[in-house]
């Protein structure tokens, strides 16, 4: 099974730069029709998920290991 195209939407927003505060967030709601808590929530389970690991296995991986590193912060 694929995933949707939320899914990708998610992946592909995360794997752009954004010039300056709030863009990010702006982009979230503009494009995706999402509160920026939904959309890091689906973001999280997503890093989770194995077709999104084949899909965009750069970007899974970077941010698998951004949340570790953060997880070990803690």
């Amino acid at each position: 099974m694929e995933l949707g195209s939320r899914e990708k939407a998610i992946l592909a927003l995360e794997s752009r730069g954004f010039p300056g505060p709030g863009a990010k967030e702006r982009a979230i709601r503009e494009q995706l029709g999402l509160a920026p808590v939904r959309y890091y929530q689906l973001l999280n389970a997503l890093l989770d998920d194995e077709r999104a690991l084949r899909h965009d296995p750069v970007t899974v991986n970077r941010l698998r290991r951004v949340r570790e590193a953060r997880r070990s912060e803690r």
